[in-house]
């Protein structure tokens, strides 16, 4: 990834919890408020997807992107951006370490540009925006389904 912005949190859930909401893209529409459509368009042998698509209202950034990911276990899930309107890379990772009493750490990487021109300073603020605001809502969801 190239310049990134990275944030983490703290869950009251074991990495496989965490990592089974992360892997339900169909519900995501359902409490990740700028996610308004989901389609997986093909999975891995596993289940787990592997290209997904999706249209987003993110108030000033409003695109429709497909996404391709690769997963190991429960421990990470990386993706990288096949092809958006507005969106023109969009690189991340969400990371899962157990911290023990059914703790876990879930840091989030981001790295995102847009068609067009912004300076890298606002680009890394839209980042950690968005950052804060999934890592949030994630652990707000997983937390409310024990």
């Amino acid at each position: 990834m190239a310049e990134q912005t990275s944030s983490s949190v703290t869950i009251e859930a074991e990495p496989a919890t965490i990592m089974s909401v992360i892997a339900d893209f169909e519900s995501y529409p359902t409490w990740a408020t700028a996610v308004k459509v989901v389609e997986v368009r093909s999975t891995y042998d596993d289940g787990r997807a592997k290209e997904v698509r999706f249209v987003l209202d993110a108030g000033a950034i409003k695109d429709d992107y497909t996404l391709a990911y690769t997963w190991k276990g429960n421990r990470e899930v990386r993706w990288t951006l096949v092809e958006g309107k507005v969106v023109k890379a969009l690189d991340g990772s969400y990371t899962l370490r157990p911290k023990g009493r059914g703790q876990t750490e879930v840091t989030y990487q981001l790295s995102v540009d847009v068609v067009f021109p912004m300076i890298g300073l606002i680009k890394r603020k839209a980042e950690k925006v968005i950052i804060d605001t999934a890592l949030k809502e994630l652990k707000k969801h997983v937390e409310q389904r024990q």
